[in-house]
């Protein structure tokens, strides 16, 4: 019967390792790129909020419909105290053309409680902002500036269950999103009260350019705790 062993002196072959792959690295110059491939969807498409006070939703304001009641909102007086836009149609109309052609980190919407216009929001990427040369910016942050336009609908606590539906809405639409971002005039007791209610962490006061500022954050991890 024929040895099943390999003859001595046969020849052996090996065979060569596999190249290892090479190594790849993401450019520095392509990281905000990166950083600004998932902005803000819409939204409008994010749903209704249900809360104790009713079915809330936001939709993106179109100025042809909203200007003139966006108008009135930045002209009353306890409005104008902190945002700073009262004047004629033109004032406001350049403040939300600057977002609406803008770069598309910021999106202004129209808050409806019931179907019925009552607030003014802007959603903003807080990282891609200007803001995030005042505080340790994380990629995602997503921060909330509000007005309630009827005074009718002021200190009875509605912000602050408005600014909580929110905030919700923002972490269930916004998966990379791990906080949401608030930066109230220290001055404006009712509105840092209103966040805080609402789930709001106090971190720190910074100096804006045009401010005094609590900054203030309401963070994924602590969602179900505050």
């Amino acid at each position: 019967m024929p040895s099943t062993d390999a003859p001595t002196g046969s020849l052996s072959f090996a065979v060569p390792a596999p190249s290892p792959a090479p190594e790849r690295r993401l450019a520095v110059e392509l990281l905000p790129l990166l950083a600004e491939a998932d902005l803000l969807d819409s939204p409008a498409g994010w749903g209704a909020a249900a809360t104790p006070v009713g079915a809330f939703r936001l939709e993106t304001v179109r100025p042809e419909r909203d200007l003139e009641l966006l108008t009135r909102w930045m002209n009353d007086p306890e409005v104008a105290a902190y945002w700073d836009l009262a004047g004629p149609t033109e004032v406001t109309a350049a403040h939300l053309r600057a977002q609406l052609d803008g770069d598309g980190h910021s999106t202004p919407c129209i808050g409806l409680l019931d179907g019925t216009p009552m607030s003014y929001w802007e959603i903003y990427r807080a990282d891609l902002d200007p803001l995030s040369q005042y505080y340790a910016a994380q990629p995602h942050d997503t921060g909330l500036h509000l007005l309630i336009g009827d005074g009718t609908n002021r200190g009875r606590g509605l912000g602050a269950t408005l600014l909580r539906a929110v905030a919700d809405l923002v972490l269930d639409n916004q998966p990379r999103c791990t906080r949401v971002i608030a930066e109230p005039d220290i001055t404006n007791t009712p509105s840092v009260s209103a966040f805080l209610t609402a789930g709001f962490r106090y971190a720190a006061e910074t100096d804006l350019p045009e401010k005094r500022a609590a900054l203030m954050f309401r963070e994924r991890a602590l969602r179900n705790l505050l």
